[in-house]
C-alpha cells in the first residue's frame, strides 16, 4: 500500500515537472492577503498593514502542498497611492518542488466622484524555482516484488530557475460595493527547471462584493453586516468559481464559500481593528474527498498599525478581512 501511494505521488510529481504547466497556489481566505489576490489593493487600508498566511492542502497525502505568504502595504499621500511588498514560498511533494517569490507593488488611487474611487496596481516580482532530484523516483528503481530498491539511471538536468514576472490589476469601490480584475504573469516567463521551455500561463481574476449593514449594533460596537462575494479565476484552461458570504458581528466574522465542483470552505475569524486572526477549512466534495486528502487547513494573521498622521479625505474600502 505504501509502495502504491509512493508510486502515485511520484507519477503526479513527474507530470507536474515534465509534462504540464503549473497553476498558482491559492488561498481560501481570499482577502486576508488582498495584494496577493489583486495588486491594486496596495494601500487600500490607508495605515500600515502586515499580514501572514499559512496553508496546508491535502495533508493526508505524502505529496501535499504547503504555502506561506507575508506582505506589507501602506498608503502614501505624496505619491497618491500605496506601496506593497509581498513574499511567498510554496512546497510541493514534501519539498520536491519549491517556489519562492518576492514582489514590489505600486497602486495609484483616484477619487472619481465623492462616492466612487478607483485603484490601479502593478507588481514586479522575482521568482526562484527549485527541483530536488534526490527526492524523485523513477520506473527503473522499481523491483516487481520488493518495490523501490534500485538506483536510477536518470541523469539530473538543471534543477533551478529564476525569472522576472509582471502583474497588474484594477479595483473600483464605493462605501457599499467593490469590484476588481487582475492579470498575473503578463510576460509569461519561462519557468522550466530542466532543459527546454515551459511558459507560466497568465492567470486572470475577477472579483466583486458588497457590504449590507443590518443595523442593531452589537455590544462590541460596529453594526452587524453580511458580505456576499464572488471570485472567478482562469489559468491555462483551468477555471474556478467561488461564491460565498461572510457574516460580521462586532469583532467576530464567519463565512461559507462554495468552490464549484470541488469544495465547501468554512471560515471563522476575529478582527479587533488592530489585530486579526482567521482559520478556514476546505471540505472537499470531489472524488479526492476529505477521507483521502485530509481537506485543507489555512491560518491568517494580520496587524494594522495607526498612521503617524491622519490621512485627509482618504476613503477606505469595505471588503472582507478573511
Amino acid at each position: 500500500m505504501k509502495g502504491l501511494k509512493r508510486l502515485m505521488t511520484t507519477g503526479f510529481l513527474c507530470l507536474t515537472v515534465f509534462c504540464s504547466n503549473a497553476q498558482d497556489p491559492s488561498f481560501t481566505q481570499f482577502y486576508s492577503n488582498p495584494i496577493y489576490l489583486n495588486p491594486a489593493f496596495a494601500g487600500s487600508n490607508g495605515c500600515p498593514r502586515f499580514v501572514a498566511n499559512y496553508r496546508n492542502q491535502w495533508p493526508s497525502l505524502s505529496g501535499n502542498y504547503v504555502t506561506y505568504a507575508a506582505a506589507y502595504d501602506q498608503y502614501f499621500k505624496n505619491i497618491s497611492g500605496g506601496i506593497g511588498v509581498i513574499a511567498t514560498h510554496d512546497m510541493q511533494g514534501q519539498g520536491t518542488i519549491q517556489t519562492s517569490m518576492l514582489g514590489l507593488i505600486y497602486s495609484y488611487h483616484l477619487s472619481v466622484t465623492r462616492k466612487f474611487s478607483l485603484m490601479f496596481g502593478a507588481r514586479a516580482a522575482w521568482y526562484q524555482k527549485f527541483l530536488d532530484w534526490d527526492k524523485l523516483t523513477f520506473g527503473d528503481m522499481i523491483d516487481p516484488r520488493k518495490g523501490f530498491i534500485y538506483q536510477t539511471g536518470d541523469v539530473p538536468r538543471g534543477g533551478s530557475r529564476g525569472f522576472f514576472d509582471a502583474s497588474a490589476g484594477i479595483v473600483g469601490y464605493s462605501d457599499v460595493f467593490f469590484f476588481g480584475v487582475a492579470a498575473h504573469h503578463l510576460n509569461m516567463p519561462n519557468e522550466s527547471m530542466i532543459v527546454g521551455e515551459s511558459r507560466l500561463p497568465m492567470r486572470f481574476t475577477g472579483h466583486a462584493g458588497a457590504e449590507i449593514k443590518l443595523g442593531g449594533k452589537s455590544k462590541y460596537s460596529n453594526t452587524t453586516s453580511i458580505m456576499p462575494n464572488v471570485i472567478y479565476q482562469y489559468q491555462n484552461g483551468f477555471q474556478e468559481l467561488n461564491i460565498g458570504t461572510y457574516v460580521k458581528y462586532g469583532i467576530f466574522t464567519a463565512g461559507v464559500w462554495y468552490r464549484t465542483s470541488d469544495a465547501f470552505i468554512t471560515t471563522i475569524g476575529i478582527n479587533t481593528g488592530m489585530f486579526r486572526i482567521g482559520y478556514s477549512y476546505d471540505v472537499t466534495v470531489s472524488q479526492l474527498n476529505n477521507g483521502v486528502s485530509g481537506g485543507s487547513h489555512e491560518v491568517s494573521l494580520g496587524l494594522n498599525l495607526n498612521c503617524k498622521k491622519k490621512i485627509p479625505q482618504f476613503r477606505t474600502i469595505s471588503c472582507p478581512s478573511f
